[in-house]
């Protein structure tokens, strides 16, 4: 399979108050086209700090990230801008959106200051509603953010992730803020669009989240300790129950 990402040897460091914090330690790591990898570990372990610097949302200490065959750790901070803006798309736990535009102004944004496609205001705003359909959330799109519930606002959040139609999503514990409908509805959302093609790298403390990907990587300590990979053709409920197994043994 194509690989869409590829993680050797990266190390991050933090200094604080003089103090040397290595908070991730040689990562290796590689997802391929159409995967949907989930990253779990104890708080404060570098799951979301991996993510960052796997995407160059944040520079790496040492090692490379190369994404579709590009090193970010070698690109400048208007490539890497680029790059995320085009070829990624982001979902985070806290759901940033301005809040001085639309719910669909603010799903379009990222497609109006890209130059990926060649197309007019109304084009894109036609796409975005065709996004919002699609996630049954169409009837939103002129209301404010603080007009509509955390699911909706969630899912608005993955259709402005996908606009610039990206290569890959990386989501940072997207169901964290959400009570456990929203969040399963969030993650019926992600899977159609996994199984659609899209691959998605995503952070989540939620076994339940991580159950539905295809392959869960353990990191502790900074440093991956092991991975499980899940059956496709296992029900969910067998799913949880092997991946509960497999992180209680991890030390979960």
């Amino acid at each position: 399979m194509e690989k869409i990402l590829e993680v050797k040897d990266l190390c991050k460091t933090y200094i604080i108050n003089k103090r040397q914090n290595n908070v991730l330690k040689n990562v290796n790591l590689t997802i391929s086209r159409g995967e949907m990898v989930a990253v779990m570990g104890p708080s404060g372990s570098g799951k979301s700090t991996l993510l960052y610097t796997a995407s160059g949302m944040d520079r790496m200490t040492a090692g490379t990230s190369l994404f579709l065959g590009k090193d970010m750790s070698r690109l400048n901070e208007n490539e890497l801008a680029k790059i995320r803006l085009d070829d990624m798309g982001f979902i985070f736990q806290q759901m940033y959106m301005m809040k001085n535009l639309s719910v669909l102004d603010n799903i379009i944004l990222p497609a109006v200051k890209s130059d990926k496609k060649s197309e007019s205001r109304a084009q894109t705003a036609e796409r975005a509603r065709a996004l919002m359909k699609k996630l049954g959330i169409e009837d939103i799109a002129s209301n404010d953010i603080n007009e509509v519930s955390g699911g909706q606002l969630q899912r608005a959040c993955i259709c402005r992730s996908m606009i610039n139609d990206p290569e890959m999503i990386f989501a940072d514990e997207p169901t964290g803020a959400l009570n456990r409908t929203s969040s399963e509805e969030v993650m019926e959302e992600l899977c159609k669009l996994n199984a659609e093609g899209t691959t998605i790298m995503c952070v989540t403390h939620d076994a339940k989240v991580a159950a539905k990907c295809t392959r869960v990587l353990y990191i502790i300590d900074g440093s991956i300790s092991g991975e499980l990979s899940l059956d496709k053709n296992k029900t969910l409920r067998e799913k949880e129950r092997e991946l509960n197994n497999w992180l209680l043994e991890m030390g979960w």
